[in-house]
């Protein structure tokens, strides 16, 4: 990954889909809800039990993860704690592969 373009309707289908899978094995104890997306900043909710004995951040950090699997590399730039079961997490996009536009 180097300098890249994010073309927005692709991203959006990668975002859609990290989202569905984050999700699909995470909830019911965590899951991420897309919040908003600019200026390379993605923001997501995350809302859920947390199954503290992991760590709460470490649920948010699993979705770098689904993220970088789909080709996106995401640094968390913070947290925000809106309450015991929710959190904001703001994710910097700093690289995309070039073969993202395969996201189905």
């Amino acid at each position: 990954m180097s300098r890249f373009r994010i073309d927005k309707e692709n991203f959006t289908k990668i975002v859609k889909k990290a989202q569905t899978l984050y999700n699909r094995y995470r909830s019911p104890e965590a899951r991420a809800k897309i919040i908003s997306f600019s200026n390379n900043v993605l923001v997501v909710e995350f809302d859920g039990s947390f199954c503290e004995t992991c760590g709460v951040n470490d649920w948010i950090d699993d979705f770098r993860f689904v993220l970088k699997d789909l080709g996106v590399e995401v640094v968390i730039e913070r947290i925000e704690e809106i309450d015991d079961f929710t959190r904001i997490a703001y994710f910097k996009i700093v690289g995309i592969a070039k073969d993202h536009n395969d996201i189905e």
